[in-house]
């Protein structure tokens, strides 16, 4: 897991640089679902299965706002690792303080925005009924913390450009660990109830803020930046702005199928179909943690060696990520499909002291997810190709199939699936409708990704 200079990911063999960059990748992300996966059952056995509900209504409208960070980071990113890989550092500087400039902006207006339209947007993504109290507590107090969230996503892609994984690995750590300590102290201990979910939220951003600044202050970055990088240049700005649109997009279209799903679940079983879909959701974080870091360890290698011409290696890279990132999923759809209840019971309390309406909510989910969980997962083996394959889009700077390939699962076939399916199968509509899209999507993918091998890289090999 040791960290490598930028030079590095154009020399060393790729099946080693691959792990060294997507082992630490992973870890992060295991910790930071385990984070998620964790705090939820905590919140599930502590507070109860309809503040998990109330978390899930909240997440799409931080997540998105936190996602124009990692947007502004991923797409200035992919400028950085080519200008490295092509040796121009002045260029990799000036993009580096305009990601910063960029990312306050925007995410201080947007969480002035989602705090003066709390009331709207709450019901809007499904907090109705019993879940709006607890859901508006929860999204006063984390949207404080959200442009921390920010900064944090758009500096970790940079540390990984610059072939840092391990000090990638730690900033995804930090936040994890703070926020499941302050979920002890501020639920178990103070009882605070969702309120003192949120404040351990917002307290473990923080944290992972100032690790991550500390990382750039000092010697272990290569990216040294001066005021006069700050400047907002608008050539730079428009490349980061449509590299960056494909992962804000994908985010989007995330928003919008939680708000469908929270919609449409509510409607068909009430509060405690929308507490089944949020344990999946809890899972699609979780379960996925080590494609998602095959995938980030892809990133910045296809983006040096294609800056640097190196289509070998390029081609190299897109097999090797495949091949890791489909044996790692088919390992976790085997152990999803055989352990579903068991999974499901972690997040459901249990007791004497729990009110009848409770214990009835937790024998809905408990009976409803497994069946769920499996439909929803049964496409898994095969989406590795899937995010590689629109990855690799954006590594090499190809904003439009990038953002066309990104938007294909979700935005293209899934949620006009959920939109159709469930008046003709009721709720196994909902949950069919994610392998069909998942196979769909990968067909799709798998096709304009062969054409751009051939077309780019074998023939300028040639």
């Amino acid at each position: 897991m040791a960290n490598v200079s930028a030079e590095q990911l154009g020399s060393e063999p790729i099946g080693k640089l691959l792990i060294r960059q997507s082992v630490p990748a992973s870890i992060g992300i295991l910790v930071m679902s385990l984070n998620v996966l964790v705090d939820s059952i905590f919140v599930g056995n502590w507070i109860g299965s309809i503040a998990i509900a109330a978390i899930n209504v909240v997440l799409p409208v931080s997540f998105f706002i936190g996602a124009l960070g990692m947007s502004i980071g991923i797409g200035g990113s992919s400028i950085i690792s080519r200008a490295l890989g092509a040796n121009n550092t002045e260029k990799a500087l000036k993009t580096f303080g305009n990601q910063i400039t960029l990312t306050l902006l925007v995410t201080v207006i947007m969480v002035a925005l989602g705090l003066f339209y709390v009331d709207t947007l709450i019901p809007a993504f499904g907090g109705k009924g019993a879940i709006f109290d607890p859901a508006k507590v929860y999204y006063r107090i984390v949207l404080y913390g959200v442009p921390f969230l920010a900064l944090c996503m758009m500096g970790n892609t940079v540390i990984r450009a610059e072939g840092k994984p391990k000090f990638a690995m730690i900033a995804m750590i930090i936040p994890s660990v703070g926020n499941l300590l302050m979920d002890y102290v501020f639920i178990y201990i103070f009882d605070w109830g969702m309120a003192g979910a949120a404040w351990a939220t917002t307290i473990g951003y923080f944290l992972c803020f100032a690790y991550i600044l500390y990382f750039f202050l000092s010697k272990n970055s290569e990216l040294k930046i001066s005021l006069s990088h700050f400047g907002l240049d608008t050539p730079i700005l428009k490349e980061i702005g449509s590299l960056g649109f494909v992962t804000l997009a994908r985010q989007a279209v995330v928003s919008i199928t939680y708000l469908l799903m929270n919609n449409i679940l509510y409607g068909l079983g009430g509060e405690a179909m929308v507490a089944v879909y949020a344990i999946i959701g809890r899972m699609l974080m979780f379960a996925l943690f080590p494609v998602f870091g095959v995938t980030q360890g892809f990133l910045p290698i296809a983006g040096f060696n294609y800056g640097a011409e190196k289509y070998q290696r390029v081609r190299e890279t897109i097999n090797t990520a495949i091949k890791y990132a489909a044996i790692l999923a088919s390992v976790v759809f085997v152990g999803l499909f055989i352990f579903p209840a068991e999974i499901a019971g972690l997040f459901l309390g249990s007791g004497p002291d729990m009110s009848a309406e409770d214990l009835a909510t937790n024998a809905y989910v408990l009976e409803h997810t497994p069946l769920a969980m499996r439909l929803v997962f049964a496409a898994t083996p095969i989406i590795a190709l899937q995010l590689i394959g629109a990855a690799y889009f954006q590594a090499i700077g190809k904003a439009i199939p990038a953002l066309l390939l990104t938007l294909t699962r979700q935005g293209f076939f899934f949620i006009p699936l959920i939109l159709i399916l469930p008046h003709y199968f009721d709720e196994l509509g909902v949950w069919i409708s994610f392998p069909i899209a998942d196979v769909l999507a990968t067909l799709v993918t798998g096709y304009y990704l062969r054409r751009e091998v051939k077309r780019t890289l074998i023939n300028s090999e040639g």
